[in-house]
């Protein structure tokens, strides 16, 4: 028996989105960055697969209707926040890559149910982060920021009365207690760095099993408030979702040892902003740095933090070096090159919301999930996936089986600039401009948004 018979059929899918049909280039799969401009480092890795266009919006609303009808990919920074109302905008939209690892500015759940995949980036700059987290720690404890701004404004140092009453509050870190809120890759980083500089490490993370407080050496508590009684230093490293939303708020921040020092390099929604001006005028918090911040881009001069002493901050900048910020873009596009490739969500490494994808009971077991964003596009044999001319490091195209028809023939890529047709004519909608690096020299890169360019 044909063993292809014997094989359940697939359900039918009422929410799945449709399959990119075949065709030439410029009807290749579209992708695009939402809230950037610069993709000289995606488009090595996507070009010869996909069609990349970028947005460089705040808002859905300033998405071009060509995006919202025809993409198929999605990558994203953190500075725009998509709903389910803003997801439903998107006619074709099949994954989301969040070029980062929170994805607390997308309704997950809304986009599982609809058939879009979030992936998020959770290995990058975990290195870079905990060095920050530290050098954040090491400024409260010495006060080096405050004191480098003194000499800065010209503030005589003449003796020890006055190096004593610029430096007050400068602390000794061997013996004290350091404690971490959420021991996962950075928070781990950031354990390990912290017992060289002599601090007793305790962490708090309620979804690790027993056991991983041996492996590292570290001592383990069972309730936050145990954290917060204990700590000279709090340092939190969690993810922000609905139950930890202001998880330092003015209760929390009572059951902290007068004095601790409070740093956030995580999610700015850990903290309630008015508890810890209050708790920093009082000195019940002796000093606080802030990585992160509930309203991005901080302001400084607005908002309950405005006058609130010994506070360090920030602008969300301690995931970034110059290796980790390619190490990120070249992690989401290839996510973006998988889904294109590949079939989702399987062939995904980092997709957070499998749980609500198309919906509880979508494949029953035993059935064959739908094709990738192409539908097969690069998997049936139709049309043979040219080689990226890229020194970007990226995962290989799939191979793919010879078929008994011969293979439709592939254009090839252009050789020079390329300007659509209509962006030649001033009276259309779009604005285009070519996009030229040293890698990706001789292709173009559309810019699709609403709002009229300068």
């Amino acid at each position: 028996m044909d063993k292809r018979k014997m094989m359940a059929k697939r359900p039918r899918v009422d929410n799945l989105r449709g399959p990119i049909s075949n065709g030439p280039m410029q009807s290749r799969p579209l992708v695009a960055l939402l809230d950037g401009r610069d993709c000289s480092i995606e488009m090595p890795i996507l070009k010869d697969v996909a069609t990349v266009a970028f947005c460089d919006a705040q808002s859905t609303s300033e998405i071009h209707e060509k995006v919202l009808n025809e993409a198929v990919g999605a990558l994203m920074w953190h500075t725009i926040i998509l709903t389910k109302e803003d997801l439903e905008k998107f006619k074709t939209l099949r994954i989301i890559v969040r070029i980062g690892s929170g994805v607390d500015n997308i309704d997950v759940k809304a986009a599982g149910e609809l058939g879009i995949a979030v992936c998020n980036v959770p290995g990058y700059g975990v290195e870079e982060v905990a060095d920050t987290t530290l050098c954040l720690i090491l400024n409260l404890y010495r006060r080096t920021y405050w004191l480098a701004n003194m000499v800065r404004e010209g503030k005589k140092f003449t003796g020890p009365e006055q190096v004593r009453e610029a430096a007050q509050g400068c602390a000794r870190i061997r013996g004290d207690t350091l404690g971490i809120v959420g021991l996962g890759r950075i928070g781990s980083a950031v354990a390990l760095r912290a017992k060289a500089f002599g601090f007793n490490v305790i962490f708090y993370d309620p979804y690790l099993p027993d056991g991983i407080e041996k492996s590292l050496g570290l001592t383990r508590v069972y309730t936050l408030q145990d954290l917060l009684f204990q700590s000279d230093c709090v340092s939190l490293h969690c993810t922000l979702n609905e139950h930890n939303h202001h998880l330092i708020n003015e209760f929390t921040i009572k059951q902290m040892r007068p004095g601790a020092f409070l740093v956030n390099t995580a999610r700015g929604g850990l903290v309630d902003d008015d508890a810890l001006a209050t708790a920093l005028k009082q000195g019940r918090i002796r000093a606080a740095a802030l990585d992160v911040h509930e309203n991005e881009p901080y302001n400084v001069f607005t908002g309950p933090l405005k006058e609130a002493p010994n506070l360090l901050c920030t602008p969300h900048a301690a995931f970034y070096s110059d290796a980790s910020a390619t190490e990120l873009r070249e992690m989401a596009a290839s996510e973006i090159r998988r889904a294109i490739m590949g079939r989702i969500p399987e062939c995904l490494r980092n997709c957070v919301n499998k749980e609500y994808f198309l919906g509880p009971g979508a494949y029953p077991e035993g059935t064959v999930s739908p094709a990738g964003v192409n539908g097969g596009y690069y998997q049936g044999g139709a049309l043979p996936v040219q080689q990226a001319h890229s020194t970007t490091p990226h995962e290989a195209p799939h191979t793919v089986a010879p078929s008994a028809a011969p293979p439709t023939p592939q254009p090839q890529p252009p050789t020079g600039p390329v300007i659509p047709p209509h962006a030649l004519d001033p009276s259309h909608q779009l604005s285009y401009q070519v996009y030229q690096t040293k890698a990706i020299e001789g292709f173009s890169l559309e810019h699709l948004s609403s709002r009229n360019q300068e």
